[in-house]
């Protein structure tokens, strides 16, 4: 009764968002839409508001179908069930808080929120050693979130008048300090939820003692939450900080994807390289996010749409090996393929995808990335050649640590020391079920992006316009955080260049 009723909220929910998305919401407005608001604490200027705009809404309805997806994948789930699906349900409303949150204290009191659930179903349900990767998650994530308080509070208080309305917030004028400042406070916390190097420390810990249903949630939607704060707040309401930091994060951007790739290929235990192979993967995020077009804007919200589907099916299917073979040391396992021909062939699929093989929705994700950077009018020719010859190493450690993964798994002969659960058999309807609900829009992205692309092309295109008005100031000072190595961002020659049907203006 208990898993129905949780697979009933959830089902309900994510029946209402699309609902409302396709009757009530206008891809081609940029602004934002359905908003809902009401006075909170009018002393402090603090509000319950809530909207959504392009860079919410695809991001509202992926953390609807991955959550009720973990429903589904925790259906064993027998250790203190009513307490499991209460802490995902209430889980499920925190990721929603803070795609939707349109007042800083309602979004930090949301992230908060969200790190309870987590640590509670990793140092219940988790490892043997869950305990230790628990602690490590919430001292991670609770500091890092400190920061968050505090460039609110710096961005409140700016002004004549106190308020916390991120509209607000980000049509104000902040001296250039102070501007970097709060951005600093933001990169440190989001940085820590993406997570970037060096931050990122606590993810294969809490990876490799979660359960499948947390795993999946904690990478196809938690680590978004990063992405999307840095693009909601760093990058739309500090635009000029932004064109200081933004050399910053294409750089970080590289050492995550090459750091990530070495680390995965260097791992024995199969949830930790799926883990590194996670942080790789955010890189083309950042570098989408520092590229000044729109092309890499949709870049960096597609790989962060991708890698949700991709890393949810991944991680899942792992659970579904653990079951069988009560282990997640990949030097204990071989031969799975005859025994598990379905699981083998998901798997398979699910790789592919993470490694970007073309027609699937990794190949399209970190090719506009590329392209978002190649094209970009921002940076000096030498900068992007640096840029996008390092993050292609990225491409071709994938492959080597995937397909390396597929044959210490499945290839092979039966390790001997190993018991295969043999009444568990290969994968059940429910797990084909949970897995093609992934693949599917993985493969349907891939051949045809548009899906996904007209939910905010509109919204990357008017940011990517705010992006390039703050440039003049910056290049007019001659920052110096763009000399020596990095040449200074020049404006572009001309007003418009059209690039694969894209219009930059």
């Amino acid at each position: 009764m208990i898993r129905w009723y949780a697979l009933g909220v959830a089902v309900l929910d994510f029946v209402l968002i699309i609902y409302g998305f396709w009757h009530h919401y206008n891809f081609q407005n940029s602004e934002f839409q359905l908003r809902e608001s009401y006075t909170w604490i009018p002393q402090l200027g603090i509000s319950w508001s809530v909207a959504v705009d392009g860079l919410s809404m695809p991001l509202i309805v992926l953390s609807g179908l991955v959550t009720t997806l973990a429903i589904v994948a925790a259906w064993k789930i027998n250790h203190k069930p009513r307490l499991f699906y209460f802490l995902m349900l209430f889980m499920y409303s925190a990721q929603l808080g803070v795609f939707a949150a349109q007042d800083l204290v309602l979004f930090f009191l949301m992230w908060e929120l969200e790190l309870l659930p987590v640590y509670l179903l990793i140092s219940i349900w988790g490892g043997k050693q869950r305990f230790y990767a628990a602690t490590k998650f919430i001292l991670y994530t609770a500091a890092g979130s400190v920061f968050i308080l505090v460039a609110a509070l710096v961005m409140a208080f700016a002004g004549d008048t106190v308020t916390f309305d991120m509209q607000t917030l980000g049509n104000r004028h902040y001296p250039i300090a102070l501007e970097l400042v709060a951005y600093a406070g933001f990169l440190i916390a989001y940085g820590v939820k993406l997570p970037i190097f060096p931050l990122h420390t606590w993810l294969p810990d809490a990876h490799s003692q979660a359960s499948a249903p947390v795993s999946m949630i904690l990478a196809g939607v938690l680590l978004k939450m990063g992405g999307y704060g840095l693009m909601r707040m760093n990058l739309e309401m500090l635009p000029h900080a932004h064109t200081y930091f933004a050399p910053v994060l294409a750089v970080l951007g590289v050492v995550n994807i090459i750091y990530g790739a070495l680390l995965a290929f260097s791992q024995d235990n199969l949830k930790r390289r799926l883990a590194y192979s996670s942080i790789s993967h955010m890189g083309f995020v950042l570098i989408g996010i520092a590229s000044f077009t729109e092309l890499g804007m949709n870049g960096a919200i597609l790989q962060m749409l991708s890698h949700g589907l991709i890393a949810a099916a991944l991680f899942f299917l792992s659970g579904v090996t653990y079951e069988r073979t009560h282990t997640l040391a990949m030097a204990k396992m071989g031969g799975m393929a005859k025994e598990m021909p379905k699981a083998f062939a998901l798997f398979t699929a699910g790789s592919m995808a993470s490694l970007a093989l073309p027609g699937m929705s990794g190949f399209v994700g970190e090719l506009s990335v590329f392209l978002g950077v190649t094209t970009s009018s921002v940076y000096s020719s030498s900068f992007k050649v640096v840029i996008v010859l390092l993050a292609a190493v990225g491409l071709i450690l994938t492959p080597i640590y995937l397909l390396s993964l597929l044959r210490q798994v499945f290839f092979g002969k039966n390790n001997s020391g190993i018991i295969i659960e043999k009444y568990l058999g290969d994968a059940k309807a429910r797990e084909i079920f949970v897995t093609a609900c992934l693949l599917i829009p993985i493969i349907g992205i891939g051949l045809y992006p548009k899906l996904v692309t007209q939910t905010y092309d509109v919204k990357t295109v008017a940011v990517a316009a705010q992006m390039r008005q703050s440039l003049p100031l910056i290049v007019q000072e001659e920052s110096p955080l763009y000399s020596g190595t990095f040449t200074a961002p020049q404006l572009a020659k001309t007003k418009a260049q059209p690039i694969l049907g894209v219009t930059q203006y």
